[in-house]
Parts: structure tokens; C-alpha cells; sequence
């Protein structure tokens, strides 16, 4: 129970630490250098709850209910706290592919976001390096090592990832059919429910940043490989969702696409 308790203080720690940040980047920032502190500060929380939380259910055997618990209402605080920040790089490139933002503010984002999945890697180093519960303690004996996070073949973790992104981006896209009050814990419900069904084949990440900050430290595969699965697997996710519900049945049923049924969201001044 202490390791749990202290796990969680780490969490609200990195809750706050990130909300600091992006109400100051409100406050002081409100143009496009304000969209890219965004994006880092709600990147940076969400690699770091997701490193706790990693380290948490590997090494503290919490039951499967506490642990889709813990998914489910961190999943649901990222989403009311990002104040529309992506956290992922396949939503920036969909941006540009939309025309909401230009390739350039993309990169930047991109690159926004692969440092704070960096800057989380370091925050968690320090955090478990003080001691703070048994599991930081083991974990920082060992060197805070990471193994192999596929529960099986490279090609069967690549379609579990590919499996994610087409599920969590179709509920995106549909969204706007849910009452507005409910669309956080209904995307948060479809999260836990495919981190249930694949985190033990793939980890069930779908997020190359997130996955970056993660996973790719761990042993067990190569760069190039971790690539292979948690980089090509989403984006090949999020593509095919997209060509199947604004391309392909709008086509074949003679109507027009997805998204003419949901108003065109604001263009973003990052150019």
C-alpha cells in the first residue's frame, strides 16, 4: 500500500509540475510559442505517469482491477488537462495533412515533444533515485534496467500497435456523437480497454514519443525494431482509420466524408 501511495504522490507531483507549466505558457505565452510549451508540458506529464505507472505494475503486483483503475482516471486527467495538446506525433502529422497546421509548426512540435519525452526520462531517473518506496528502491539497484517490453514476434507487436491506434483514432473521429461531458471517460474507456487487451503482447503504447520515452531504452531489440513496432504501427493505424472512415465508406456508400459531419476546427497561427 505504501508503494501505491507514493506512486500516486509521484503522479499528482507530475500532474501539477506540467499544469504549472502550461498555465504560465497560457499566461505569458499566448501564440504559437504558447501551442509548443503546451504540447512539451503535456507531453512531459504523460511520459512521466506512464514511466510510474510502468514501474508500478511490473514490479508492485497490483490486481488487474487496481491497475485498469490507475489507466482509466490517469487517461481521463491527461484529457481534460491537455487543453487540446496531441502528445503524439501522428496527431501533428494530421494536422498538416488536414491543413490545420504547417509542416514547419509540425516539426517543431515534433521535436517539442520528443524532448519532453526525454526531460521524462530524467525526471523519473530522479524521482525513483531517492528511495521514496520499495519499488524505487529495487528499481534504482538495478539500475533502473529495463527488459524486453513484446510479449511476442515483432510483426504480432507491429499489428497490435497498428490494432490500437485504428481503435483509439475511429473513437476520436466519432466523438462528436457522444455527449460532450461524457467524451473524456469514453476515450479513456477505449484506452484502458485496448491497453488491457494488447499491453501483453506490445505494451499497448501506440505513441512513437511515448513509446520513445518508454520503451526504447529497454533491452531485448534494437532501435530500428522498436521502430518497427512502436513507430510504424501506429502511423499505419491512424492512416488506415482515416482512408476507412472518411475515403473508403463514404465512396462506396455515395456519401460524403466523416468529417463535413463535424464543423472544421480553427486553423492554428504557427506558421
Amino acid at each position: 500500500m505504501t508503494d501505491l501511495l507514493v506512486s500516486l504522490a509521484v503522479l499528482g507531483a507530475a500532474v501539477l509540475v506540467s499544469e504549472a507549466i502550461r498555465r504560465t505558457a497560457g499566461l505569458l505565452s499566448p501564440g504559437a510559442f504558447g501551442i509548443y510549451l503546451l504540447e512539451a508540458a503535456s507531453t512531459f506529464q504523460l511520459c512521466c505517469c506512464t514511466h510510474e505507472l510502468k514501474l508500478l505494475g511490473e514490479t508492485a503486483r497490483l490486481d488487474l482491477a487496481v491497475s485498469l483503475t490507475l489507466t482509466y482516471t490517469m487517461t481521463v486527467i491527461h484529457l481534460i488537462s491537455f487543453r487540446g495538446a496531441t502528445c503524439n506525433p501522428c496527431g501533428a502529422l494530421e494536422g498538416v495533412c488536414r491543413g490545420i497546421s504547417s509542416l514547419r509548426a509540425a516539426v517543431v512540435i515534433i521535436a517539442c515533444q520528443f524532448g519532453a519525452g526525454v526531460a521524462a526520462q530524467y525526471f523519473a531517473a530522479s524521482v525513483w533515485s531517492l528511495g521514496l518506496s520499495d519499488v524505487h528502491i529495487r528499481h534504482h539497484r538495478f539500475d533502473f534496467k529495463c527488459f524486453d517490453p513484446l510479449g511476442g514476434t515483432l510483426l504480432e507487436a507491429a499489428a497490435v500497435e497498428l490494432a490500437c491506434a485504428f481503435t483509439v483514432q475511429a473513437a476520436a473521429m466519432h466523438i462528436h456523437k457522444v455527449d460532450e461531458k461524457l467524451r473524456a471517460h469514453f476515450i479513456a474507456a477505449v484506452i484502458t480497454f485496448v491497453v488491457y487487451a494488447g499491453g501483453s503482447i506490445s505494451g499497448a503504447v501506440f505513441n512513437p514519443v511515448l513509446a520513445f520515452s518508454v520503451w526504447f531504452p529497454c533491452s531485448g531489440h534494437t532501435y530500428l525494431e522498436y521502430c518497427f513496432v512502436y513507430w510504424l504501427g501506429p502511423v499505419l493505424g491512424l492512416t488506415s482509420c482515416i482512408l476507412l472512415f472518411e475515403k473508403i465508406i463514404p465512396f462506396l456508400s455515395g456519401k460524403s466524408t466523416i468529417g463535413l459531419d463535424v464543423p472544421a476546427a480553427p486553423k492554428q497561427k504557427t506558421q
